[in-house]
């Protein structure tokens, strides 16, 4: 399977700068899961800006109907 790494780039809202993994989505998905983290692409932009990617933050915003 080929990566699709510009297209990904359009919809990464990733703003952590040294990551080596935008958009290679298969590298960041088990990156973050391996830290019981879901990637940036999974919170809205002003919630990925406070680089809390667990599993209880995605669980609170849920709560408050912000994703």
């Amino acid at each position: 399977m080929e990566c699709k790494i510009e297209k990904n780039l359009e919809k990464c809202n990733c703003t952590y700068e040294p990551c080596s993994r935008k958009g290679k989505c298969c590298d960041c998905i088990s990156y973050h899961l391996g830290m019981r983290q879901l990637p940036a692409c999974c919170f809205p932009n002003d919630a990925e800006a406070t680089y809390d990617r667990s599993f209880e933050y995605f669980a609170r915003l849920v709560s408050e109907k912000r994703v």
